[in-house]
C-alpha cells in the first residue's frame, strides 16, 4: 500500500479526477513575494498552497485550503487524500452530526499516516546514512544524498476544511488558516463569524495542552515558533512528529506534542441562509494584518469580498480580485515607509476560497439600483484569546429575488447601463463604522460628474458640433474685469 501511494505521489495522477468540481465556489491565489529596496518583488520559492472544491453525492460538498511550507508535497497529498477519504462513498445523508465529526477526524488521521507511509523508505535511508555512515565517511556523494533525502521528506501543511452535508456546515481546522461565515438574519442584520481559533503559539488552549504534556508553555509563547512554524497542529513535518525529543522546546514532552488532530466545529444549519463562506490561507491573513494591524482584518476582508461579489460576473474573478487587492495593500504599505512598513517586507503564498450560499451573481455589475439589497453586517472579531469582541457594521450588497425599478420590486431584468443619478455605488456602502481604515473597491469613482450631463448634451447641432456642457462665461467675466487693459490691446479672451 505504501508503494502504491508513493507511486501516485510521484506521478501526475490524481485520486479525484472523476469527482465533479463545485460551481458555487471560486478561488483566488497569489505567490509569495519578497520586496527589494526599490519596492520590486521577487518570488522566493514555488507556490506551496493548495485548495479543493468538489461536489460529491447525496448533497455533499467539500472545500479546503492548505498552507504548505518547505515544499508543496504535503499540501498536494493532503488535498487529494482527504478528498478520497471523504467523498468516495464514506459520507451520506443518513449520518448524524457525531458520525460526521468522527469521519472527519478519522480522515485527517488517515492522511497523516498515509503521507508518512510514502516517505518511510526515505526516512529509513536518511537515518541509516546519518547514524552510521556519516561519522565514518565524509564522501561528497553521501553528503549530497543526505541533502536530497532531507528535501524529499521535509515539509508540512496546515489545513482548514469545510464540509456541507444535509445543508449543514462543518469546519475542520488544523493550524492557522481561517474560516469566516457571513449570513443575513431575518431582521436584515448580517453577521460574520470567525469559526474556530488558530492553533498557534498565542492560543491559550493549545499552550495548556502542551503544558499538560510537560512542555514549558511560557518558553513556547516567548519563542513564537516551533521548528520554524507558529502552528501547534500540522500535517506531516516528520521533525516534530518523530524527532521532537531532539527539539529543545519540545524535548520534555511525554508524547507527541505537535499533532494533526483537527478541531471540528458544527454542525451549523444553512437553511434559509444567504451569504458566503470564506476559507483563507495563513499567508493571506498575515499579509492583511501586517499592513493594517490585526484588529480589523476580518472586517476588511468581508468588505472586499462583498464589494467584488456585487460587481464581478464570476466567483473566480471575485476571489482573484480580492487576493490581488490584498497584495496591493501590502505592497503599498511597504513602499509608503509608514510605521507598519517594517512588517511588510515580504508575504507568503495567499489563497482565498469563496463559497456562496443562496447568492446569485448577476451577469454584470449588481448595484443597489439594479436589484441589490443593502444589508448591515455585524462583524465580531478578537485577535486575542479573551472573550471580548469588536463589533462593527458594514453594508453588504446582496441580490434580491427581482430587480428594482423606480422603487418597485419586479421580476424583470434591467439592461446594463449608467446607474441612476444620485444612486450609491457598492463601494460607497462598504464602510466600517468603527474602524480607522475604510475599505473601498479599486474601481473608479461613482461617475456623478458624467451623470450630470443631460442626454441631449452629446447630440450634435446642425453644424455637426457637440454643444458645450461646461459654462465658462463666469470665468471670462472675471478675467475681463481683472485684465481689462490687457484685453483692450490683445483683443480679449473667450469665444469670438
Amino acid at each position: 500500500m505504501a508503494a502504491q501511494r508513493r507511486n501516485l505521489m510521484q506521478s501526475h495522477q490524481s485520486w479525484t479526477d472523476d469527482l465533479p468540481l463545485c460551481q458555487m465556489c471560486g478561488v483566488g491565489t497569489a505567490p509569495n513575494c519578497v520586496y527589494g529596496p526599490d519596492g520590486k518583488g521577487t518570488q522566493s520559492h514555488t507556490n506551496e498552497d493548495g485548495h479543493l472544491g468538489f461536489r460529491g453525492e447525496d448533497g455533499c460538498f467539500l472545500y479546503g485550503v492548505f498552507n504548505g511550507y518547505d515544499g508543496s508535497r504535503v499540501a498536494n497529498f493532503a488535498s487529494q487524500c482527504l478528498t478520497a477519504e471523504l467523498l468516495l462513498g464514506q459520507l451520506n445523508s443518513s449520518h448524524t452530526d457525531n458520525d460526521v465529526r468522527r469521519i472527519l477526524t478519522q480522515a485527517f488521521d488517515v492522511v497523516e499516516k498515509s503521507y508518512f507511509e510514502t516517505i518511510d523508505d526515505a526516512l529509513a535511508e536518511k537515518a541509516h546514512l546519518s547514524n552510521y555512515l556519516l561519522p565514518h565517511n565524509e564522501n561528497q556523494k553521501v553528503q549530497e544524498r543526505l541533502k536530497e533525502l532531507e528535501q524529499e521528506v521535509s515539509g508540512g501543511a496546515t489545513a482548514v476544511v469545510a464540509l456541507i452535508l444535509n445543508n449543514k456546515l462543518y469546519i475542520a481546522n488544523v493550524g492557522s488558516n481561517r474560516a469566516l461565515l457571513c449570513k443575513s438574519s431575518s431582521d436584515g442584520q448580517n453577521q460574520v463569524l470567525q469559526i474556530g481559533r488558530p492553533h498557534n503559539t498565542d492560543n491559550d488552549e493549545e499552550l495548556q495542552r502542551l503544558a499538560a504534556l510537560g512542555v514549558d508553555s511560557a518558553r513556547v509563547r516567548q519563542a513564537g515558533q516551533i521548528a520554524g512554524q507558529s502552528s501547534t497542529r500540522r500535517l506531516g513535518d516528520y521533525r516534530v512528529k518523530f524527532n521532537y525529543n531532539e527539539i529543545d522546546l519540545l524535548s520534555a514532552a511525554k508524547t507527541r506534542p505537535v499533532i494533526a488532530e483537527p478541531e471540528i466545529h458544527g454542525s451549523q444549519s444553512l437553511d434559509s441562509v444567504t451569504g458566503f463562506l470564506l476559507l483563507m490561507s495563513e499567508g493571506l491573513i498575515n499579509a492583511l494584518e501586517s499592513a493594517h494591524g490585526p484588529e480589523q482584518a476580518n472586517q476588511e476582508i468581508v468588505a472586499m469580498v462583498a464589494a467584488e461579489l456585487a460587481q464581478a460576473a464570476s466567483l473566480e474573478a471575485a476571489a482573484q480580485s480580492v487576493v490581488d487587492r490584498v497584495k496591493r495593500v501590502h505592497h503599498d504599505v511597504y513602499v509608503s515607509g509608514r510605521q507598519r512598513a517594517t512588517y511588510c517586507s515580504r508575504h507568503e503564498d495567499m489563497t482565498l476560497l469563496i463559497r456562496t450560499l443562496n447568492y446569485v451573481l448577476a451577469d454584470g455589475a449588481l448595484t443597489p439600483t439594479q436589484g441589490g439589497r443593502i444589508y448591515p453586517v455585524s462583524v465580531p472579531y478578537s485577535n486575542s484569546q479573551s472573550t471580548s469582541k469588536t463589533s462593527v457594521t458594514l453594508s453588504l450588497v446582496m441580490p434580491s429575488q427581482g430587480t428594482l425599478t423606480n422603487g418597485t420590486n419586479t421580476a424583470s431584468t434591467l439592461e446594463e447601463g449608467t446607474p441612476t443619478p444620485g444612486s450609491q455605488s457598492p463601494t460607497a456602502t462598504l464602510q466600517s463604522t468603527n474602524t480607522q481604515t475604510q475599505s473601498s473597491s479599486s474601481s473608479s469613482g461613482d461617475g456623478s460628474l458624467f451623470r450630470q450631463r443631460g442626454s441631449q448634451a452629446a447630440q450634435p447641432d446642425e453644424t455637426g458640433r457637440v454643444p458645450p456642457y461646461v459654462d465658462f462665461s463666469q470665468f471670462y467675466r472675471l478675467w475681463g474685469s481683472d485684465h481689462s487693459d490687457g484685453q483692450s490691446t490683445q483683443g480679449g479672451l473667450g469665444p469670438q
